[in-house]
Protein backbone atom coordinates (compact mmCIF):
# COMPACT_ATOMS: atom_id res chain seq x y z
CA UNK A 1 0.00 0.00 0.00
CA UNK A 2 2.69 2.72 0.89
CA UNK A 3 4.44 1.75 -2.32
CA UNK A 4 1.06 2.60 -4.35
CA UNK A 5 1.03 6.32 -2.61
CA UNK A 6 4.57 6.70 -3.77
CA UNK A 7 4.31 5.33 -6.87
CA UNK A 8 1.08 7.56 -7.57
CA UNK A 9 2.54 10.88 -5.83
CA UNK A 10 6.12 10.03 -8.07
CA UNK A 11 3.64 10.05 -11.19
CA UNK A 12 1.25 13.08 -10.81
CA UNK A 13 4.73 14.78 -10.29
CA UNK A 14 5.32 13.91 -13.82
CA UNK A 15 2.50 15.47 -14.69
CA UNK A 16 2.34 18.97 -16.72
CA UNK A 17 0.81 22.01 -14.74
CA UNK A 18 -3.09 22.35 -15.22
CA UNK A 19 -4.38 24.39 -18.46
CA UNK A 20 -5.75 27.03 -16.17
CA UNK A 21 -6.51 30.24 -17.64
CA UNK A 22 -3.86 32.75 -17.48
CA UNK A 23 -5.94 35.16 -15.35
CA UNK A 24 -7.19 32.63 -13.11
CA UNK A 25 -3.89 31.51 -12.51
CA UNK A 26 -2.81 35.06 -11.80
CA UNK A 27 -5.22 35.05 -9.23
CA UNK A 28 -4.92 31.92 -7.57
CA UNK A 29 -1.23 32.20 -7.18
CA UNK A 30 0.38 36.06 -6.95
CA UNK A 31 0.73 37.69 -4.29
CA UNK A 32 1.63 41.27 -4.17
CA UNK A 33 4.43 42.62 -1.23
CA UNK A 34 3.45 45.38 0.80
CA UNK A 35 6.41 46.45 -0.07
CA UNK A 36 4.71 47.27 -3.61
CA UNK A 37 1.50 48.24 -2.66
CA UNK A 38 -0.91 49.47 -0.23
CA UNK A 39 -2.97 46.59 -0.39
CA UNK A 40 -0.85 43.69 -0.10
CA UNK A 41 -1.94 40.28 -0.71
CA UNK A 42 -3.32 38.03 -3.47
CA UNK A 43 -3.46 39.75 -6.70
CA UNK A 44 -7.26 41.07 -8.19
CA UNK A 45 -7.23 41.54 -11.98
CA UNK A 46 -9.15 44.36 -13.12
CA UNK A 47 -12.02 43.38 -15.81
CA UNK A 48 -9.50 45.25 -18.42
CA UNK A 49 -6.40 43.51 -17.42
CA UNK A 50 -8.22 40.35 -18.25
CA UNK A 51 -8.21 41.34 -22.13
CA UNK A 52 -4.85 41.30 -21.89
CA UNK A 53 -4.42 38.17 -20.40
CA UNK A 54 -6.21 36.51 -23.19
CA UNK A 55 -4.48 38.55 -26.20
CA UNK A 56 -1.31 36.62 -24.54
CA UNK A 57 -2.95 33.32 -24.57
CA UNK A 58 -4.27 32.96 -27.66
CA UNK A 59 -2.10 31.46 -30.27
CA UNK A 60 -2.11 33.32 -33.01
CA UNK A 61 -1.45 36.74 -31.46
CA UNK A 62 2.48 37.34 -31.92
CA UNK A 63 2.69 41.31 -30.68
CA UNK A 64 0.59 42.55 -27.92
CA UNK A 65 0.68 46.32 -27.78
CA UNK A 66 -0.68 48.04 -24.30
CA UNK A 67 -0.44 52.55 -24.85
CA UNK A 68 -1.36 53.15 -21.03
CA UNK A 69 -1.71 55.69 -18.76
CA UNK A 70 -0.09 55.23 -14.80
CA UNK A 71 -2.49 53.68 -11.93
CA UNK A 72 -4.10 51.36 -13.76
CA UNK A 73 -1.86 47.87 -12.39
CA UNK A 74 0.74 47.69 -15.79
CA UNK A 75 3.74 46.69 -13.72
CA UNK A 76 2.03 44.16 -11.66
CA UNK A 77 0.18 42.60 -14.31
CA UNK A 78 3.83 42.47 -16.22
CA UNK A 79 5.45 40.94 -13.43
CA UNK A 80 2.37 38.34 -12.71
CA UNK A 81 2.97 37.41 -16.40
CA UNK A 82 6.26 37.13 -16.49
CA UNK A 83 6.42 35.23 -13.06
CA UNK A 84 3.40 32.64 -15.37
CA UNK A 85 5.79 32.07 -17.55
CA UNK A 86 9.02 31.36 -15.37
CA UNK A 87 6.17 28.00 -13.67
CA UNK A 88 4.17 27.37 -16.56
CA UNK A 89 5.50 27.84 -19.89
CA UNK A 90 9.64 27.72 -18.82
CA UNK A 91 11.59 29.63 -21.78
CA UNK A 92 14.21 32.21 -22.42
CA UNK A 93 13.19 35.57 -21.16
CA UNK A 94 14.07 38.89 -21.61
CA UNK A 95 12.69 42.20 -19.38
CA UNK A 96 13.63 44.82 -21.48
CA UNK A 97 13.60 48.64 -18.89
CA UNK A 98 15.02 51.72 -20.81
CA UNK A 99 18.08 52.25 -17.96
CA UNK A 100 19.99 49.92 -15.97
CA UNK A 101 18.59 51.44 -12.71
CA UNK A 102 15.14 50.47 -14.14
CA UNK A 103 16.52 47.05 -15.04
CA UNK A 104 17.84 46.25 -11.09
CA UNK A 105 14.82 48.18 -9.81
CA UNK A 106 12.48 46.00 -11.68
CA UNK A 107 14.69 42.67 -10.88
CA UNK A 108 14.05 43.83 -7.28
CA UNK A 109 10.24 43.88 -7.78
CA UNK A 110 10.06 40.92 -9.06
CA UNK A 111 12.05 38.95 -6.43
CA UNK A 112 9.75 40.46 -3.53
CA UNK A 113 6.86 38.98 -5.74
CA UNK A 114 8.07 35.16 -6.23
CA UNK A 115 9.33 35.45 -2.42
CA UNK A 116 5.35 37.19 -1.44
CA UNK A 117 3.70 34.40 -3.69
CA UNK A 118 4.26 30.53 -1.40
CA UNK A 119 3.97 28.86 -5.28
CA UNK A 120 6.30 30.51 -6.39
CA UNK A 121 9.51 30.95 -3.69
CA UNK A 122 12.35 29.57 -4.49
CA UNK A 123 11.20 29.09 -8.08
CA UNK A 124 14.10 31.34 -9.51
CA UNK A 125 18.07 31.37 -9.17
CA UNK A 126 20.68 34.11 -9.28
CA UNK A 127 22.83 32.86 -12.49
CA UNK A 128 26.36 32.72 -12.63
CA UNK A 129 28.15 35.86 -15.07
CA UNK A 130 31.76 35.13 -16.18
CA UNK A 131 33.47 35.76 -13.56
CA UNK A 132 31.54 33.64 -11.20
CA UNK A 133 29.55 35.48 -9.26
CA UNK A 134 25.61 35.49 -8.86
CA UNK A 135 23.78 38.56 -10.35
CA UNK A 136 20.51 40.15 -10.01
CA UNK A 137 20.48 40.85 -13.42
CA UNK A 138 20.16 37.10 -14.70
CA UNK A 139 18.06 34.40 -13.18
CA UNK A 140 17.61 30.72 -13.49
CA UNK A 141 14.68 27.99 -13.16
CA UNK A 142 13.97 25.33 -14.35
CA UNK A 143 13.80 25.35 -18.13
CA UNK A 144 14.38 28.58 -19.04
CA UNK A 145 16.04 31.71 -17.81
CA UNK A 146 15.41 35.21 -17.09
CA UNK A 147 17.41 38.35 -18.33
CA UNK A 148 16.98 41.75 -16.93
CA UNK A 149 18.67 44.03 -19.28
CA UNK A 150 18.77 48.16 -20.20
CA UNK A 151 17.66 49.49 -23.75
CA UNK A 152 20.37 51.94 -23.16
CA UNK A 153 23.17 49.33 -23.38
CA UNK A 154 22.17 47.02 -26.64
CA UNK A 155 25.02 45.04 -26.62
CA UNK A 156 23.57 43.28 -24.15
CA UNK A 157 21.57 42.07 -26.52
CA UNK A 158 23.60 40.27 -28.71
CA UNK A 159 24.22 36.79 -26.36
CA UNK A 160 20.94 35.94 -25.82
CA UNK A 161 17.51 34.96 -27.43
CA UNK A 162 14.29 35.13 -25.53
CA UNK A 163 10.82 33.09 -26.59
CA UNK A 164 9.19 36.13 -24.16
CA UNK A 165 10.29 39.75 -25.07
CA UNK A 166 8.80 42.03 -22.64
CA UNK A 167 9.62 45.82 -22.92
CA UNK A 168 8.41 48.01 -20.64
CA UNK A 169 8.22 52.36 -20.60
CA UNK A 170 9.42 52.07 -24.47
CA UNK A 171 9.30 55.90 -25.02
CA UNK A 172 12.36 56.24 -23.10
CA UNK A 173 14.34 54.11 -24.76
CA UNK A 174 17.06 55.79 -26.68
CA UNK A 175 18.69 55.22 -30.43
CA UNK A 176 22.22 54.54 -29.81
CA UNK A 177 25.06 53.94 -33.09
CA UNK A 178 23.80 50.50 -32.91
CA UNK A 179 20.38 51.40 -34.06
CA UNK A 180 16.80 50.94 -32.83
CA UNK A 181 16.75 49.03 -29.35
CA UNK A 182 13.74 47.56 -30.16
CA UNK A 183 14.17 45.87 -33.29
CA UNK A 184 17.41 44.71 -31.99
CA UNK A 185 15.67 43.39 -29.17
CA UNK A 186 13.04 41.72 -31.49
CA UNK A 187 15.92 40.22 -32.98
CA UNK A 188 16.40 38.30 -30.73
CA UNK A 189 13.04 36.22 -30.81
CA UNK A 190 13.52 35.37 -34.69
CA UNK A 191 13.98 31.41 -33.37
CA UNK A 192 10.98 30.70 -32.07
CA UNK A 193 7.62 30.08 -33.71
CA UNK A 194 5.60 30.73 -30.83
CA UNK A 195 7.10 33.96 -29.49
CA UNK A 196 5.64 36.60 -27.54
CA UNK A 197 6.76 40.37 -28.03
CA UNK A 198 4.84 42.30 -25.44
CA UNK A 199 5.78 46.10 -25.54
CA UNK A 200 3.90 48.53 -23.10
CA UNK A 201 4.62 52.14 -22.28
CA UNK A 202 2.52 55.76 -20.77
CA UNK A 203 3.44 57.74 -24.36
CA UNK A 204 4.78 61.14 -24.54
CA UNK A 205 4.87 62.39 -28.10
CA UNK A 206 2.88 61.30 -31.24
CA UNK A 207 5.99 59.92 -33.32
CA UNK A 208 6.88 58.13 -30.33
CA UNK A 209 7.57 54.31 -30.80
CA UNK A 210 4.47 53.25 -28.41
CA UNK A 211 2.00 55.40 -30.54
CA UNK A 212 3.47 53.79 -33.83
CA UNK A 213 2.95 50.59 -32.59
CA UNK A 214 -0.31 51.01 -31.19
CA UNK A 215 -0.92 52.09 -34.79
CA UNK A 216 0.09 49.48 -36.36
CA UNK A 217 -2.05 47.42 -33.92
CA UNK A 218 -5.95 46.12 -34.03
CA UNK A 219 -6.30 49.13 -32.17
CA UNK A 220 -8.21 47.96 -28.92
CA UNK A 221 -10.36 50.56 -26.82
CA UNK A 222 -12.55 49.69 -23.90
CA UNK A 223 -16.19 50.08 -23.57
CA UNK A 224 -17.91 50.51 -20.59
CA UNK A 225 -21.72 49.62 -20.60
CA UNK A 226 -23.90 52.46 -19.33
CA UNK A 227 -25.59 51.54 -16.18
CA UNK A 228 -29.06 54.08 -17.80
CA UNK A 229 -29.03 53.08 -21.39
CA UNK A 230 -27.61 49.87 -21.38
CA UNK A 231 -25.10 50.90 -24.21
CA UNK A 232 -21.27 50.34 -24.47
CA UNK A 233 -19.57 53.68 -25.09
CA UNK A 234 -15.91 54.33 -24.50
CA UNK A 235 -14.82 57.08 -20.73
CA UNK A 236 -12.67 59.78 -22.68
CA UNK A 237 -11.72 63.62 -21.18
CA UNK A 238 -14.22 64.96 -23.21
CA UNK A 239 -17.38 62.45 -22.06
CA UNK A 240 -15.91 63.77 -18.16
CA UNK A 241 -18.11 66.67 -16.82
CA UNK A 242 -18.20 69.10 -14.07
CA UNK A 243 -20.13 71.95 -12.72
CA UNK A 244 -17.82 75.45 -12.68
CA UNK A 245 -15.60 75.60 -9.67
CA UNK A 246 -16.80 72.11 -8.67
CA UNK A 247 -14.76 69.39 -9.68
CA UNK A 248 -16.16 67.01 -7.03
CA UNK A 249 -19.53 66.86 -9.30
CA UNK A 250 -17.53 65.20 -12.48
CA UNK A 251 -19.36 62.46 -14.00
CA UNK A 252 -19.59 60.78 -17.05
CA UNK A 253 -21.59 61.58 -20.59
CA UNK A 254 -22.82 58.44 -22.20
CA UNK A 255 -21.76 59.40 -25.68
CA UNK A 256 -24.89 57.49 -26.76
CA UNK A 257 -27.74 58.81 -25.04
CA UNK A 258 -26.61 61.50 -23.11
CA UNK A 259 -27.36 59.22 -19.66
CA UNK A 260 -25.30 61.58 -16.41
CA UNK A 261 -24.09 58.68 -14.73
CA UNK A 262 -22.33 59.09 -11.55
CA UNK A 263 -19.23 57.91 -10.03
CA UNK A 264 -20.37 55.18 -8.03
CA UNK A 265 -21.27 53.51 -10.71
CA UNK A 266 -17.82 53.47 -12.19
CA UNK A 267 -16.84 49.91 -10.63
CA UNK A 268 -20.29 48.35 -12.21
CA UNK A 269 -20.07 49.96 -15.59
CA UNK A 270 -16.13 48.99 -16.03
CA UNK A 271 -17.15 45.32 -14.91
CA UNK A 272 -19.24 45.08 -17.97
CA UNK A 273 -17.19 46.53 -20.41
CA UNK A 274 -15.47 44.91 -23.18
CA UNK A 275 -12.59 45.83 -25.16
CA UNK A 276 -13.12 46.36 -28.63
CA UNK A 277 -10.97 46.38 -32.27
CA UNK A 278 -11.68 49.15 -34.00
CA UNK A 279 -9.17 47.67 -37.13
CA UNK A 280 -10.25 44.32 -36.55
CA UNK A 281 -8.69 43.48 -40.11
CA UNK A 282 -4.96 43.74 -38.50
CA UNK A 283 -4.06 40.10 -37.41
CA UNK A 284 -1.52 38.60 -34.72
CA UNK A 285 -0.74 42.09 -33.05
CA UNK A 286 -3.39 43.31 -30.26
CA UNK A 287 -3.13 46.67 -29.48
CA UNK A 288 -4.80 48.28 -26.05
CA UNK A 289 -5.13 51.65 -25.47
CA UNK A 290 -6.16 52.23 -21.65
CA UNK A 291 -6.79 55.82 -19.34
CA UNK A 292 -6.90 56.19 -16.02
CA UNK A 293 -10.39 57.25 -16.12
CA UNK A 294 -11.58 53.55 -16.07
CA UNK A 295 -9.02 52.74 -13.16
CA UNK A 296 -10.78 51.78 -9.52
CA UNK A 297 -7.87 53.27 -7.58
CA UNK A 298 -9.75 55.77 -5.15
CA UNK A 299 -7.18 58.63 -6.47
CA UNK A 300 -8.25 58.02 -9.93
CA UNK A 301 -11.84 59.30 -8.78
CA UNK A 302 -13.29 61.35 -11.79
CA UNK A 303 -13.52 64.63 -9.76
CA UNK A 304 -9.73 64.01 -8.16
CA UNK A 305 -8.24 63.76 -12.16
CA UNK A 306 -11.03 67.14 -12.72
CA UNK A 307 -8.94 68.68 -9.90
CA UNK A 308 -5.70 67.84 -11.30
CA UNK A 309 -6.60 68.88 -14.21
CA UNK A 310 -7.68 72.32 -13.17
CA UNK A 311 -4.12 72.66 -11.47
CA UNK A 312 -2.24 70.93 -15.25
CA UNK A 313 -3.67 73.03 -17.81
CA UNK A 314 -2.22 76.62 -16.26
CA UNK A 315 0.89 75.49 -18.06
CA UNK A 316 1.30 73.50 -20.98
CA UNK A 317 4.59 71.27 -19.13
CA UNK A 318 1.96 69.64 -16.36
CA UNK A 319 -0.69 69.74 -19.16
CA UNK A 320 1.62 67.40 -21.11
CA UNK A 321 2.04 65.71 -17.71
CA UNK A 322 -1.64 64.83 -17.44
CA UNK A 323 -2.10 63.80 -21.04
CA UNK A 324 0.47 61.76 -21.21
CA UNK A 325 0.02 59.94 -17.34
CA UNK A 326 -3.61 60.29 -16.80
CA UNK A 327 -5.27 59.84 -20.31
CA UNK A 328 -2.44 57.74 -21.67
CA UNK A 329 -2.38 59.78 -24.58
CA UNK A 330 0.79 60.87 -26.50
CA UNK A 331 1.67 64.84 -26.60
CA UNK A 332 0.81 66.66 -29.92
CA UNK A 333 3.74 68.97 -30.94
CA UNK A 334 2.29 71.92 -32.28
CA UNK A 335 3.58 75.11 -33.71
CA UNK A 336 6.33 73.35 -35.10
CA UNK A 337 8.01 77.17 -35.97
CA UNK A 338 7.90 80.40 -35.14
CA UNK A 339 6.61 83.45 -37.26
CA UNK A 340 8.83 86.39 -35.90
CA UNK A 341 6.21 89.06 -37.21
CA UNK A 342 3.54 87.42 -35.35
CA UNK A 343 5.42 87.26 -32.56
CA UNK A 344 6.37 90.83 -32.68
CA UNK A 345 2.43 91.76 -32.52
CA UNK A 346 2.37 90.16 -29.69
CA UNK A 347 4.41 92.77 -27.46
CA UNK A 348 2.40 93.56 -24.33
CA UNK A 349 2.89 96.64 -22.19
CA UNK A 350 5.27 95.68 -19.38
CA UNK A 351 9.17 95.79 -19.21
CA UNK A 352 11.97 95.99 -16.43
CA UNK A 353 11.05 99.45 -15.54
CA UNK A 354 6.97 98.29 -15.64
CA UNK A 355 7.00 95.12 -14.05
CA UNK A 356 3.66 93.37 -13.87
CA UNK A 357 3.05 92.90 -10.30
CA UNK A 358 3.03 88.85 -10.70
CA UNK A 359 6.37 88.82 -11.24
CA UNK A 360 8.23 86.46 -8.36
CA UNK A 361 11.47 86.21 -9.85
CA UNK A 362 14.03 87.22 -12.42
CA UNK A 363 16.75 85.15 -14.52
CA UNK A 364 19.26 85.65 -17.52
CA UNK A 365 20.65 83.75 -19.90
CA UNK A 366 24.11 84.92 -21.74
CA UNK A 367 25.00 83.85 -24.23
CA UNK A 368 28.69 84.18 -25.37
CA UNK A 369 30.44 85.32 -28.73
CA UNK A 370 33.77 86.22 -29.59
CA UNK A 371 32.99 89.50 -30.24
CA UNK A 372 30.12 90.47 -27.59
CA UNK A 373 28.02 88.89 -25.13
CA UNK A 374 24.04 89.02 -25.67
CA UNK A 375 21.40 88.40 -22.58
CA UNK A 376 18.34 87.60 -22.13
CA UNK A 377 16.60 88.41 -18.98
CA UNK A 378 13.01 86.99 -18.32
CA UNK A 379 10.38 87.41 -15.50
CA UNK A 380 8.85 84.39 -13.90
CA UNK A 381 5.80 84.36 -12.41
CA UNK A 382 4.30 81.02 -10.39
CA UNK A 383 3.46 79.62 -13.67
CA UNK A 384 4.50 82.02 -16.61
CA UNK A 385 7.68 83.10 -18.58
CA UNK A 386 7.57 87.13 -19.43
CA UNK A 387 10.66 87.87 -21.06
CA UNK A 388 11.20 91.67 -20.17
CA UNK A 389 14.45 92.44 -21.91
CA UNK A 390 17.48 91.81 -24.39
CA UNK A 391 20.99 93.59 -24.11
CA UNK A 392 24.28 93.40 -26.26
CA UNK A 393 27.54 93.85 -24.19
CA UNK A 394 30.16 94.46 -27.33
CA UNK A 395 33.93 93.92 -26.85
CA UNK A 396 36.45 91.04 -26.66
CA UNK A 397 35.15 88.24 -24.74
CA UNK A 398 38.67 87.88 -23.23
CA UNK A 399 38.90 91.33 -22.01
CA UNK A 400 37.17 92.84 -18.83
CA UNK A 401 35.12 95.33 -20.21
CA UNK A 402 32.25 93.37 -21.12
CA UNK A 403 32.38 91.36 -17.85
CA UNK A 404 32.05 94.33 -15.96
CA UNK A 405 29.18 95.74 -17.80
CA UNK A 406 27.59 92.11 -17.42
CA UNK A 407 28.27 92.42 -13.45
CA UNK A 408 27.05 95.96 -13.05
CA UNK A 409 23.48 94.69 -14.42
CA UNK A 410 23.50 91.60 -12.31
CA UNK A 411 23.92 94.03 -9.44
CA UNK A 412 21.10 96.26 -10.55
CA UNK A 413 17.73 96.51 -8.99
CA UNK A 414 14.13 97.82 -10.07
CA UNK A 415 11.41 98.41 -8.05
CA UNK A 416 8.67 96.03 -7.62
CA UNK A 417 4.71 97.34 -8.22
CA UNK A 418 3.97 95.36 -5.02
CA UNK A 419 6.17 97.84 -2.64
CA UNK A 420 9.61 95.85 -2.24
CA UNK A 421 12.60 95.71 -4.65
CA UNK A 422 13.98 92.67 -7.32
CA UNK A 423 16.93 92.14 -8.96
CA UNK A 424 18.12 88.90 -11.36
CA UNK A 425 18.29 86.14 -8.81
CA UNK A 426 19.78 83.81 -11.00
CA UNK A 427 22.48 83.41 -13.93
CA UNK A 428 23.32 80.82 -16.68
CA UNK A 429 26.10 81.85 -18.45
CA UNK A 430 27.21 79.68 -21.67
CA UNK A 431 30.63 78.35 -21.79
CA UNK A 432 30.11 75.35 -24.56
CA UNK A 433 31.03 77.80 -27.66
CA UNK A 434 34.55 78.88 -29.10
CA UNK A 435 36.51 78.56 -26.31
CA UNK A 436 35.33 80.39 -23.57
CA UNK A 437 35.24 77.75 -20.80
CA UNK A 438 38.37 79.36 -19.00
CA UNK A 439 36.88 82.66 -19.36
CA UNK A 440 33.15 81.73 -18.58
CA UNK A 441 34.34 80.12 -15.25
CA UNK A 442 36.63 82.59 -14.18
CA UNK A 443 34.08 85.16 -14.37
CA UNK A 444 30.99 82.84 -12.41
CA UNK A 445 33.16 80.80 -9.73
CA UNK A 446 33.27 83.91 -7.74
CA UNK A 447 29.30 84.51 -8.18
CA UNK A 448 28.07 81.39 -7.40
CA UNK A 449 27.05 82.64 -3.95
CA UNK A 450 25.01 84.83 -6.32
CA UNK A 451 23.77 82.28 -8.50
CA UNK A 452 25.81 83.12 -11.49
CA UNK A 453 26.52 79.69 -12.99
CA UNK A 454 28.46 78.41 -15.92
CA UNK A 455 26.32 75.56 -18.22
CA UNK A 456 26.72 73.45 -21.29
CA UNK A 457 23.94 72.91 -23.34
CA UNK A 458 23.29 68.82 -24.02
CA UNK A 459 21.16 67.16 -26.83
CA UNK A 460 18.39 64.93 -25.94
CA UNK A 461 14.54 64.84 -25.06
CA UNK A 462 15.11 62.63 -22.07
CA UNK A 463 17.69 64.98 -20.77
CA UNK A 464 17.14 66.37 -17.47
CA UNK A 465 16.79 70.80 -17.82
CA UNK A 466 18.65 71.67 -15.47
CA UNK A 467 21.28 69.51 -13.52
CA UNK A 468 24.98 69.59 -12.43
CA UNK A 469 27.96 68.05 -14.04
CA UNK A 470 28.80 64.72 -13.02
CA UNK A 471 32.24 64.79 -13.56
CA UNK A 472 34.03 65.13 -10.35
CA UNK A 473 35.13 68.52 -8.99
CA UNK A 474 33.89 70.40 -11.77
CA UNK A 475 31.92 73.98 -11.47
CA UNK A 476 29.53 73.29 -14.39
CA UNK A 477 25.47 72.90 -14.64
CA UNK A 478 23.95 70.96 -17.98
CA UNK A 479 20.90 72.25 -19.95
CA UNK A 480 19.19 69.85 -21.51
CA UNK A 481 18.43 72.46 -24.61
CA UNK A 482 16.32 70.04 -26.11
CA UNK A 483 13.66 69.56 -23.57
CA UNK A 484 13.96 73.58 -22.30
CA UNK A 485 13.55 74.25 -26.29
CA UNK A 486 10.64 72.02 -26.45
CA UNK A 487 8.51 73.49 -23.15
CA UNK A 488 9.55 77.42 -24.99
CA UNK A 489 7.88 76.11 -28.76
CA UNK A 490 5.25 74.56 -26.98
CA UNK A 491 3.88 77.45 -24.66
CA UNK A 492 4.58 80.00 -27.70
CA UNK A 493 2.46 77.59 -30.28
CA UNK A 494 -0.23 77.35 -27.67
CA UNK A 495 0.40 81.10 -27.11
CA UNK A 496 0.00 79.86 -23.34
CA UNK A 497 2.36 80.29 -20.71
CA UNK A 498 4.69 83.09 -22.42
CA UNK A 499 4.59 86.33 -22.73
CA UNK A 500 6.78 89.32 -24.74
CA UNK A 501 7.73 92.77 -23.30
CA UNK A 502 7.68 96.20 -25.48
CA UNK A 503 11.34 96.89 -24.83
CA UNK A 504 12.05 93.62 -27.03
CA UNK A 505 13.37 94.68 -30.43
CA UNK A 506 12.96 93.19 -33.86
CA UNK A 507 16.13 91.77 -34.19
CA UNK A 508 15.19 89.42 -30.90
CA UNK A 509 12.51 88.15 -32.63
CA UNK A 510 13.80 87.08 -35.80
CA UNK A 511 16.77 85.18 -33.64
CA UNK A 512 14.39 83.55 -31.19
CA UNK A 513 12.52 82.34 -34.34
CA UNK A 514 15.76 80.79 -36.10
CA UNK A 515 14.92 77.57 -35.52
CA UNK A 516 12.19 74.96 -36.21
CA UNK A 517 11.30 71.65 -34.75
CA UNK A 518 11.17 68.67 -37.42
CA UNK A 519 10.66 65.20 -37.23
CA UNK A 520 13.49 63.32 -39.25
CA UNK A 521 13.75 59.02 -39.47
CA UNK A 522 17.08 57.86 -37.87
CA UNK A 523 17.33 54.47 -38.84
CA UNK A 524 13.63 54.10 -40.01
CA UNK A 525 12.39 55.23 -36.40
CA UNK A 526 10.60 59.06 -36.12
CA UNK A 527 12.89 61.61 -34.46
CA UNK A 528 12.33 65.27 -33.37
CA UNK A 529 15.18 67.53 -33.10
CA UNK A 530 15.51 71.31 -34.07
CA UNK A 531 17.25 72.51 -36.27
CA UNK A 532 18.56 75.99 -37.54
CA UNK A 533 16.77 77.93 -40.95
CA UNK A 534 19.39 78.76 -42.66
CA UNK A 535 21.03 82.25 -42.55
CA UNK A 536 19.55 83.15 -39.13
CA UNK A 537 21.44 83.31 -36.03
CA UNK A 538 20.10 81.70 -32.50
CA UNK A 539 21.75 84.25 -29.73
CA UNK A 540 18.22 84.95 -28.17
CA UNK A 541 16.68 81.48 -28.52
CA UNK A 542 19.67 80.08 -26.82
CA UNK A 543 19.70 82.77 -24.19
CA UNK A 544 15.62 82.62 -23.32
CA UNK A 545 16.94 78.89 -23.25
CA UNK A 546 19.47 79.20 -20.41
CA UNK A 547 17.19 81.70 -18.35
CA UNK A 548 14.57 79.49 -18.33
CA UNK A 549 16.59 76.35 -17.18
CA UNK A 550 18.40 78.46 -14.58
CA UNK A 551 15.03 78.95 -13.07
CA UNK A 552 15.43 75.59 -11.09
CA UNK A 553 18.77 76.72 -8.77
CA UNK A 554 15.83 79.00 -7.28
CA UNK A 555 14.11 76.57 -4.48
CA UNK A 556 11.97 79.45 -2.68
CA UNK A 557 8.65 79.09 -2.13
CA UNK A 558 5.57 81.43 -3.87
CA UNK A 559 4.38 82.73 -0.66
CA UNK A 560 8.14 83.36 1.15
CA UNK A 561 8.75 85.38 -2.41
CA UNK A 562 5.53 87.18 -2.75
CA UNK A 563 5.78 88.21 1.67
CA UNK A 564 9.56 90.07 0.59
CA UNK A 565 8.22 91.49 -2.42
CA UNK A 566 5.44 93.16 -0.45
CA UNK A 567 7.73 94.69 1.73
CA UNK A 568 8.96 98.09 1.43
CA UNK A 569 12.66 96.70 0.79
CA UNK A 570 13.44 92.85 -0.07
CA UNK A 571 15.47 91.40 2.43
CA UNK A 572 19.73 91.78 1.34
CA UNK A 573 21.14 88.98 0.23
CA UNK A 574 24.15 88.09 3.07
CA UNK A 575 27.51 88.62 2.25
CA UNK A 576 29.60 86.12 0.07
CA UNK A 577 32.36 85.66 2.37
CA UNK A 578 35.83 83.86 0.88
CA UNK A 579 38.12 83.22 3.38
CA UNK A 580 41.81 83.44 2.00
CA UNK A 581 43.61 80.15 1.80
CA UNK A 582 46.52 81.85 3.98
CA UNK A 583 44.37 82.99 7.25
CA UNK A 584 44.36 80.19 9.61
CA UNK A 585 47.82 79.03 9.34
Amino acid sequence: MGIEIVRRNALKALLPPANVPLADWIESTIYIPASASALPGRMQLWPFQRGWCEAIENPEIERITILKGARIGYTQWLSATIAHFVANAPAPIIALQPTADDARDFSVELEGLFEASPDLRGLMSDDADESGRSTMLARRFPGGSLKFLAAKSPRNLRRHTARLLAMDEIDGYEITQEGDPIKLAEMRTLTFQDRKILAGSTPVFDFGPISRLYSESDKRVYECRCPSCGELGEITWASIQWKEGDPDSAHWVCPVAGCVVEERFKPQMVAQGRWRATAPEVKGHAGFAVNCLISPHHNARWGKLAAEFLLAKRAPETLQVFTNTILGQPWKVEGEDFDEHELFARREPFSLDKLPPEILWLTAGVDCQDDRLEIVIMGHTETDWLILDHRVFWGPIDGETVWQEVDSLLKETWQHPNGGTIRIDACAVDSSDGGHLETVMGFCRPRFGRRVVPIKGVAGFSRALFQRSATKGQHLWLVGVDAAKSALFTRVGRNQGIRFGEALPPIFYEQFASERRVVRYVRGKPEARFERIKGKRAETLDASVYAVAVRNLIGQSVDRRAEELASQAAPKRPPVVIKSKWLGG
